[in-house]
């Protein structure tokens, strides 16, 4: 446990060593040096952040790694360890990343994702995505030969599931019988797709069907319309996506804001 704890605490490993505001309680004093409650209640966001819940046991391990990291850096302070040009370089990548940490989130909280922002994206969403889909299955071989043989068994009656699980070098949708699924037209590509929406429900195409990965013999079994899922059900999709475009936006303006020689 104490092992799973002190790995928790490796993110924070930079912080140790920082600064810390004095505060009114003290939770030991190492060597004459006080050490601050706040140091305890810092590590315990830090921890409770990570997920892990602060029971009686956690926070008394706590307690004791905050006092131990106090006795290990006056120690190494005693050896000048805290003046070397790395230490330094080190500090300086922390405070970095803290300060960018700490700008990013105060860019979010200034800047939510409205709910008609969520709206805009969502009907985006469904003008993009409305419309039919199909299901269909596909068996795909490399030359026009093979193909043209497996449309004549077919013809005589093979099951076509039966074929594509034999033939079919999609091998994923082989293993299936040919199965595709549902998916809207435009989820292929586009000699495929005109294939497929100009076949009856239950109809194969008789001629190949080239593309960039072979030859396709494809079998339309159903049409409907499409079902999207509502806006409360992506929601939080939807705002995380939008919080992430903000953000890049925000980078970037910086960037071509700023001054580079």
């Amino acid at each position: 446990m104490k092992k799973q704890l002190l790995s928790a605490f490796a993110a924070a490993a930079f912080l140790g060593a920082l600064a810390l505001p004095a505060a009114a309680q003290n939770v030991a004093i190492v060597n004459g040096k006080p050490v601050p409650q706040s140091r305890v209640d810092a590590l315990t966001q830090q921890v409770e952040a990570s997920g892990q819940k602060i029971t009686p046991e956690i926070a008394a391990q706590i307690k004791t790694e905050v006092i131990a990291r106090e006795v290990f850096m006056q120690e190494a302070q005693k050896r000048g360890l805290d003046a070397t040009p790395e230490f330094k370089n080190q500090m300086e990548l922390a405070r970095q990343t803290i300060l960018i940490r700490d700008l990013f989130a105060d860019f979010q909280k200034k800047n939510p994702v409205t709910d008609a922002e969520v709206k805009a994206a969502y009907d985006k969403f469904v003008a993009a995505n409305s419309g039919q889909e199909y299901h269909a299955h596909h068996i795909l071989v490399k030359t026009e030969a093979q193909a043209n043989a497996i449309i004549a068994q077919l013809k005589k009656g093979a099951k076509f599931e039966d074929l594509a699980k034999k033939s079919s070098i999609d091998t994923a949708s082989g293993a299936k019988g040919g199965d595709l699924g549902w998916a809207n037209a435009d989820s292929y590509v586009k000699p495929f797709s005109d294939a497929m929406i100009k076949l009856k429900k239950g109809q194969f195409t008789e001629t190949p069907i080239q593309t960039q990965y072979g030859y396709h013999i494809i079998r339309l079994d159903d049409v409907r319309a499409a079902k999207l899922p509502t806006m409360d059900e992506v929601k939080p999709q939807i705002v995380q996506q939008l919080e992430q475009q903000k953000l890049a936006k925000f980078e970037e303006d910086l960037r071509s804001k700023a001054k580079i020689e």
